[in-house]
């Protein structure tokens, strides 16, 4: 016998249909669009962030893998399924928990200083630098050391020793090192622009700096002159000096070289194009220009040894140099009660600041 349906009913199944219909055109349509975003991409899937995965990975679990299969997907139904089990691994995970395995890596500051041993040190093999890490108190074996010097590019012993390095060189005969250079200079004269040579010698070791000759013309005679007066047996720059240090400039005459010879200062003729192994005296050529004479319009030879003169007595008495370790050359610091006042030369160009007797 058919059930006679109440109104109340018929609207119920009413509405449930219509609602199965609605998710089912809704569910069409999101298959329509992963069919166009494959489309799109080329059929490869897009790359996505963990975030991602880890929602779809828990929508995917609640589909299966059967329903998965039946739907045309970006991604497959096995990588999804494969995201999800990922998910109840880590929560499982207690990796963080575990204390690390093998032998702990060598502390930074060791490296550092086996580092610092064997560049400083030529001639130490593993076991002297192994002895001098005991000393300050490391226990550090020759295997360890072997490895973190190859790390470091650095070759062993017998190989560093036959090795001499520029610094190394100049650090070692300091005080007996002189270096030299010229640098030219643009004069207003009544011909005109003429251009002024200044040669100068540079102490290594105190960077105290000597102007040995202005010249529009640094003939022969001009450099022999320059000579006599460098190896003066009183006031002689070179005094004490075994080595100078100079380019290939053709302004250095042979005459002008064995005069130094012959009182035992040997020149020492700097490689092709290398401004660095002549770096304090190339510093010096930029101080001078930058801080003087490029801020000046120079009318006669009189006025370029004036302002040479004045940067001169600025260079060595009054100025900071931070390869001193921020300190005056020849100067001395004042302190006291004093009021500070200001030293000026050049017309301000180049000022000191001191306290007042």
């Amino acid at each position: 016998m058919n059930e006679i349906l109440t109104p109340l009913q018929v609207i119920i199944t009413a509405t449930a249909g219509w609602l199965n219909q609605r998710q089912a055109d809704v569910i069409d349509y999101l298959i329509e669009q992963n069919r166009v975003l494959l489309e799109l991409h080329g059929g490869k899937c897009p790359r996505l962030t963990d975030g991602q995965r880890r929602r779809l990975a828990v929508k995917a679990k609640a589909v299966g893998r059967k329903g998965l299969f039946g739907i045309p997907t970006l991604f497959l139904p096995d990588t999804l399924l494969g995201w999800h089990r990922k998910l109840i691994a880590m929560k499982h995970d207690y990796s963080n928990r575990r204390r690390g395995r093998g032998r702990p890596p060598i502390m930074k500051e060791i490296r550092e200083l086996i580092v610092r041993f064997a560049t400083d040190n030529s001639s130490w093999g593993y076991t002297r630098i192994m002895g001098a890490l005991e000393n300050v108190g490391h226990v550090v074996g020759r295997t360890t050391i072997a490895n973190v010097l190859k790390d470091n590019g650095i070759v062993p012993a017998p190989e560093r020793g036959k090795r001499t390095k520029w610094r190394d060189f100049l650090s070692t005969h300091w005080d007996l090192f002189a270096a030299t250079d010229f640098f030219s200079v643009e004069v207003w004269t009544r011909k005109g622009l003429v251009t002024y040579y200044v040669l100068f010698f540079i102490e290594l070791s105190t960077r105290r700096v000597e102007i040995a000759g202005i010249t529009p013309n640094p003939n022969d005679a001009f450099m022999v002159q320059v000579g006599r007066n460098l190896v003066d047996c009183e006031s002689g720059f070179l005094r004490g000096k075994r080595y100078f240090i100079h380019d290939r400039d053709g302004k250095y005459t042979p005459q002008f070289i064995r005069i130094l010879k012959d009182c035992g200062v040997k020149n020492i003729k700097l490689p092709r194009r290398s401004p660095n192994l002549n770096a304090y005296a190339e510093r010096f050529v930029r101080s001078i220009q930058e801080e003087c004479l490029d801020k000046l319009i120079l009318f006669g030879e009189r006025s370029l040894r004036r302002a040479i003169s004045e940067y001169m007595v600025h260079f060595l008495t009054e100025r900071n140099h931070q390869g001193l370790e921020n300190k005056l050359i020849d100067g001395h610091v004042t302190d006291g009660p004093g009021a500070v006042e200001c030293r000026a030369r050049l017309g301000g160009l180049l000022k000191y600041y001191h306290r007042a007797a």
